[in-house]
């Protein structure tokens, strides 16, 4: 626009994973110069965006707030863009924070009572705020007032606070964990999926063309195929794809110099980086394609669970490659094809996968 140990891959300078979606402060500067700044030059997300279209142009004919808004999805699609351009197409100042920075419900309040009439506070990680805070929000998402509460025990007293009318944007990754009364307060809900691949290219395209680099269309598709579905991905392996280009040939993108950029960079075809592998080479070489247990995988390939469980299993699983199970972990057919591997036995995919595969 988003891992480490010895056995982690090839990385970026601040030794994060070139295939995070997480942003990280590199990503954050030059996200802040290729953001497009209103809907018609945002790629992708074509029904969040039309709704989205809708909802603004009536606020303003109305002359009135946006409603407020709820964007889900994983990292790196646009989340933080779309608030953005939810302000600038209302004519509005946007305030920025995040779930994790309101522990108190003072925080908040202070927040909410410095808004202008009009203004957009962004909220990311809406789900990480802290329950009294979150309360808070009830109130003045829903009436525009706050109740500040002043003294301890029985002498403490309740001032209520009228606020300006504003939009909160909020953001989640995790939109199960919002409960229902917040949920319920937010007018419009738009969930971001992950982009497809002429999609991508698309917004590679545009991004060469404001960082000046000059691609050609087989090398866009390359680092398309590679990007996990993701933008800010795709920048970032655009970003390590051009230094590439100008240091080992001629400054220019094609498909050639950008595979083999991307190889250096331990990313193949797939989108796959070396902790994906290691993760699937062990469990197809080590156990035979599962099934397995987390913990058992997790030792094999020296990471700790919660790294193969929460970084490395999401985007197994969303290709296909690999399921869980209540035995465990078990490697589908297209692992052992997109390694290479022939699975043990007559067509079987390792032990006890013969009932989760075979028709």
């Amino acid at each position: 626009m988003n891992w480490d140990d010895e056995s982690a891959p090839v990385t970026t300078g601040d030794g994060d994973r070139l295939v995070e979606a997480a942003a990280d402060g590199e990503d954050r500067a030059v996200e802040a110069a290729l953001r497009p700044k209103d809907l018609g030059e945002f790629v992708g997300q074509e029904r969040v965006r039309e709704q989205l279209d809708l909802v603004l142009k009536a606020a303003r004919a109305r002359g009135a707030t946006a409603d407020h808004v709820l964007l889900s999805g994983a990292p790196g699609l646009g989340k933080t863009t779309l608030s953005m351009i939810i302000a600038a197409e209302m004519g509005a100042p946007i305030r920025i924070t995040s779930g994790p920075a309101i522990q108190h419900a003072g925080d908040l309040a202070a927040i909410l009572s410095s808004l202008t009439e009009g203004e957009v506070l962004f909220l990311d990680e809406i789900h990480r705020m802290s329950r009294p805070a979150e309360e808070m929000l009830y109130m003045a998402m829903e009436d525009f007032r706050v109740d500040v509460i002043v003294g301890k025990g029985p002498g403490a007293t309740a001032i209520p606070l009228e606020l300006p009318p504003f939009t909160l944007v909020g953001a989640t990754t995790r939109a199960g964990l919002l409960p229902a009364p917040l949920r319920d307060r937010f007018g419009f809900t738009g969930h971001m999926e992950f982009y497809a691949p002429l999609e991508l290219q698309r917004v590679i395209h545009r991004s060469a063309r404001l960082l000046d680099v000059e691609i050609e269309e087989a090398g866009a598709a390359e680092i398309a195929g590679r990007s996990r579905g993701t933008p800010r991905i795709a920048n970032r392996l655009l970003r390590r794809v051009r230094d590439y280009a100008q240091v080992k040939a001629d400054g220019v993108v094609t498909q050639e110099i950008a595979a083999q950029a991307l190889q250096v960079y331990e990313v193949d075809a797939r989108g796959l980086d070396r902790l994906d592998r290691a993760v699937l080479g062990a469990l197809l070489k080590l156990f035979g394609g599962g099934p397995v247990g987390l913990s058992t995988l997790a030792v094999a390939v020296g990471e700790e669970r919660e790294t193969v469980e929460e970084v490395a299993e999401p985007f197994l699983v969303r290709e296909g490659l690999l399921a869980r199970t209540p035995r465990g972990r078990v490697a589908t057919p297209a692992a052992w094809a997109h390694l290479g591997l022939t699975p043990p036995g007559q067509g079987s995919t390792g032990p006890g996968q013969q009932g989760l595969f075979a028709q």
